[in-house]
């Protein structure tokens, strides 16, 4: 018996949907959309695809060869909550027109390479992954420039910055860097957060908490369920289309933007990862040392530790990913490994150790990043660890951020700049051209449109630099 697509049972339970929505992602990691009416779904769409204009998408086609297909994904099928009248919406991979083939420039399609190299390999069957998304939830968000002028300002009723705010002031509002976790009426927007918890759930993404975050002005993590490369990244996708959408009715705006308040700490994401041969944990092993670690594993940690440096021009994409990456603030910064140590880049978490529990969590990535790439840029590494039998040493079960300077010496971080970052993916990408998960064209195109808006911010004067030189 065949099982039914999430679309058939979509479409089987909602006798009153009137639109269909293709959603697919462009190549810095943001949804793009169109509709059609349902009477326009007809079945080889399923089969053929929907054609589209690539020309106009960022890091796509030029003009001249412009026509692209959507090929959508009938067990993506979801009812988008924030469209009326009632509309189903499906999320698309990219092929070529005329030859159905992939588009070696679409994320999605990645991510499948990527999950179809790792069975090919031996190495696994499947790879699980969990990231953790923070985010603020703001008032308001204004910015605006001009050849003249610059300027950006937040407000948030969570922000310390309103306690002697004139006129009602009901207080209450979380100090910078503590506001893991206090209740309310400090925790402003518990009630928000619940009804984001129940749109995801509405939508399909299994919710395992939510809490108010360590910045003041209310910053927010809401945890989901792990799962498959290509699903967990769809779902990062989901979650903050649902949690800006959800903001918007609620007169809030939602920024994923790493770095938004200056001397507090920035939204990390950060990433869960393991690798199993079917239902088997292939990261534990009884007696691994350390802590039930397998040869696998650590050969894992090695890859990743050993590629941070490019890695972090697909995990910290932006210039502000690296106001981020600086130490004091819970910043992931040094290329190390420990067990419960959040100073580390990666960390293997003790709260069970059971071994459908053994994993390690990569610090480093923020969640400006497109989940697709980052999630197979990490995965690449750790098998290219594994293939060549690298080994991490020892861990470093110490807070890294008080380190002798004989010590720091010995532990390399990661880059502090995108520009760094971008350099170092020029100088090592071989381990993501095997199989033919990334292509030579992709992280040409990629380092380009990094380039790009770096060197657009690096070029206009900002209001620190008026305060440090404008005398001289």
């Amino acid at each position: 018996m065949i099982e039914k697509t999430k679309l058939a049972k979509l479409q089987e339970e909602n006798n009153d949907i009137k639109y269909v929505d293709f959603k697919f992602v462009d190549l810095p990691g943001q949804w793009q959309h169109f509709t059609v009416p349902i009477h326009e779904f007809i079945p080889k769409v399923l089969e053929k695809g929907i054609g589209f204009d690539g020309s106009s998408i960022r890091g796509f086609q030029g003009i001249e060869e412009s026509d692209m297909m959507l090929m959508p994904d009938a067990n993506s099928a979801f009812i988008d909550q924030f469209s009326a009248p009632k509309t189903i919406s499906l999320i698309c991979s990219v092929t070529h027109p005329i030859t159905n083939e992939p588009y070696s420039r679409d994320p999605r399609g990645v991510a499948k390479r990527a999950e179809e190299y790792l069975k090919k390999s031996g190495i696994a069957t499947h790879s699980f992954w969990g990231p953790e998304l923070e985010g603020f939830a703001f008032n308001s968000l204004r910015f605006s420039q001009g050849p003249n002028f610059a300027t950006y300002d937040i407000d948030s009723e969570a922000g310390i910055w309103n306690s002697g705010k004139e006129g009602p002031n009901l207080a209450h509002r979380p100090r910078h860097k503590e506001g893991y976790f206090p209740t309310p009426p400090l925790d402003k927007f518990q009630n928000w957060r619940n009804k984001v918890v129940d749109n995801l759930e509405a939508a399909g993404i299994s919710v395992e908490r939510q809490h108010h975050e360590v910045a003041t002005g209310g910053q927010f993590e809401i945890d989901f369920r792990y799962g498959t490369l290509l699903k967990t990244a769809d779902n990062v996708l989901l979650y903050k289309h649902i949690l800006k959408n959800t903001a918007k009715e609620d007169g809030l705006v939602v920024t994923f933007m790493p770095k938004p308040l200056f001397g507090d700490n920035g939204s990390g994401m950060h990433t869960h990862q393991s690798l199993w041969n079917e239902t088997t944990a292939l990261f534990y092993e009884e007696k691994g040392e350390p802590f039930h670690l397998s040869k696998i594993a650590r050969s894992y940690i090695a890859g990743l530790l050993a590629h941070s440096p490019a890695l972090m021009a697909f995990c910290a994409p932006t210039t502000n990913s690296y106001k981020r990456l600086v130490p004091g603030y819970e910043a992931p910064v040094n290329l190390c490994y420990s067990a419960r140590n959040r100073s580390a880049a990666i960390r293997i978490p003790t709260y069970d150790d059971s071994p459908n529990a053994i994993r390690l969590e990569f610090r480093p990535p923020d969640p400006s990043c497109n989940p697709y790439l980052a999630f197979s840029a990490m995965l690449m590494a750790g098998m290219d660890g594994i293939m060549r039998g690298l080994d991490p040493g020892k861990p470093l079960n110490k807070n890294t951020y008080e380190l002798t300077e004989e010590e720091k010496a010995t532990v390399p971080t990661v880059p502090g700049s995108l520009d760094e970052s971008l350099k170092a993916l020029e100088k090592d990408h071989e381990f993501l051209l095997k199989g033919g998960v990334f292509t030579a064209d992709l992280i040409e195109t990629w380092i380009k449109h990094c380039k790009e808006k770096a060197q657009r911010v690096s070029l206009r004067p900002n209001p620190a630099e008026f305060m440090e030189y404008s005398d001289v």
